[in-house]
């Protein structure tokens, strides 16, 4: 049979698995994280027909004469070039602006997705629409325990802030310099103990010869002196029985003014979970009804040293392979890490354009094959009726 007839068929092959791949290139434009793949062809094995011949003293050399067997796919690559940024508005919906993936599990395998769509199940587990389990590190007392085993991320739906007292307390604005000998201004101060149990301690300012007495209901703690409206004195005083230091350094002397205030206090009652928002290096931060906010958990990321070598898992999912290498799994924002965007989604990087020239491409070369096919399919044809 002629040679021809099976290029003609190798080359029909090749380009129906274009084809398919642009196809499916097409299907997932619109599918968040997904990554486009293209196909590359390469010539298979040609037959010597007549090999190569050395020049002699009276004859030149002769080149080998080799006639080609066909066409085969040489590989299919994927392309893990960034895809646009959509903002989506949901807290959990995170993009990776950068290399990496984020490491999933699901059924005890560990996969690997750009697609960040994720939610939070009814035990606050973050998982992906396929219910794989989002991996990163947890928080204890709002520490991160970074390079450790990764783990579920998982949102402390019954978690407490805890209650601390206070230790220290500030203090601004203005003593009027010019107030009468024994005048008497009074300045509330809300103070937690250990249980989180708040109290209002009064502090009474009293204008002496030299400066203001500090009062806090057990005797004089402290005395403030100003001069030319500057503060003098020591910058704290121990109020409380000397269990709150109160910062005074930022006080001011000078006359016909009276702002004095406590701008704040190191204490707090204990709070519960209320809300929670995504930091750019992965960090979840819980906010707690105390207007305390503190590290819940982190979302990890992973690298490959060849990111082309994964093999596609289905739902967006990549699964590691031999030729990918290990994943080096790192906090994002780092080095060789992407920051996360929370309320954005990375859409898919198929270039349609692209994507229908390669289309007409596809469809021509599998129309030229075929023509190589029936022209094959001719001259056998011709061959036979030599015989009539």
């Amino acid at each position: 049979m002629l040679r021809s007839l099976y290029s003609g068929i190798s080359g029909l092959r090749s380009h129906q698995t274009m084809l398919d791949v642009t196809g499916n290139n097409i299907a997932n434009v619109n599918t968040a994280g997904f990554k486009g793949s293209s196909v590359q062809f390469q010539d298979t094995l040609s037959q010597l027909a007549q090999g190569a011949g050395g020049p002699q003293a009276d004859v030149g050399g002769t080149n080998p004469a080799q006639v080609g067997l066909g066409v085969q796919v040489a590989g299919i690559s994927t392309n893990f070039a960034q895809g646009s940024a959509q903002s989506t508005g949901r807290a959990t919906d995170l993009m990776i602006s950068g290399d990496g993936f984020f490491v999933t599990k699901l059924g005890g395998e560990t996969l690997y997705t750009r697609a960040g769509a994720f939610d939070f199940d009814p035990q606050g587990r973050l998982v992906d629409p396929s219910g794989a389990l989002v991996q990163g590190w947890g928080a204890v007392n709002g520490q991160i325990q970074d390079g450790g085993a990764v783990g579920t991320v998982t949102l402390p739906l019954g978690a407490i802030s805890p209650a601390i007292p206070t230790t220290s307390a500030t203090m601004g604005g203005n003593l009027p310099d010019d107030a009468a000998l024994g005048a008497e201004l009074v300045r509330d101060l809300q103070v937690f103990d250990q249980t989180g149990e708040s109290q209002n301690l009064s502090l009474a300012f009293t204008r002496t010869a030299t400066g203001w007495d500090v009062n806090d209901g057990t005797g004089v703690a402290g005395t403030i002196t100003f001069a030319n409206g500057a503060l003098t004195s020591a910058t704290t005083i121990g109020v409380n029985g000397g269990g709150v230091t109160l910062d005074v350094s930022k006080l001011t002397g000078f006359a016909a003014l009276s702002t004095a205030a406590i701008s704040g206090q190191d204490g707090r009652k204990a709070g519960t979970l209320e809300s929670f928002t995504m930091s750019k290096d992965g960090t979840l931060v819980g906010s707690f009804s105390n207007g305390a906010s503190q590290a819940v958990g982190r979302v990890s990321l992973a690298t490959f040293v060849n990111p082309g070598g994964l093999e596609k898992a289905g739902s967006s999912s990549y699964r590691a392979t031999f030729n990918s290498g290990t994943a080096e799994l790192g906090t994002p924002g780092t080095a060789g890490f992407g920051a996360i965007v929370a309320g954005a989604l990375e859409m898919s990087n198929v270039d349609l354009s692209q994507e229908f020239t390669n289309l007409i491409v596809a469809q021509r070369g599998f129309q030229a094959n075929a023509r190589i096919i029936t022209t094959s399919d001719e001259v056998l044809q011709e061959l036979t009726n030599l015989k009539r």
